[in-house]
């Protein structure tokens, strides 16, 4: 997994092959308790996650963080526990 930030809240990640655009907004971070500081950890937390759930070729080239919190329940969650852990 290769994850290269892009300013402005962005990042390419490079996994099995597939090139993504992730995209970080303020409202994802305080759904997560995090701060901008915490990005990168967020980004490649998230990234796992959804590699958890489908195979790296299934990824889409835009990733909006705010869109996996409102499709999945339990991605908060997941996010705030992953983030206090590490």
């Amino acid at each position: 997994m290769d994850i290269t930030p892009q300013g402005n809240h962005e990042y390419v990640v490079r996994t099995g092959g597939v090139e993504s655009r992730i995209t970080v907004t303020p409202d994802v971070l305080n759904e997560v308790s995090a701060t901008e500081a915490d990005e990168p950890a967020l980004v490649e937390a998230s990234l796992a996650w959804l590699l958890e759930r489908q195979p790296a070729a299934d990824l889409p080239p835009l990733i909006d963080l705010d869109d996996i919190a409102a499709a999945y329940e339990d991605y908060v969650p997941d996010m705030e526990q992953k983030l206090t852990a590490s």
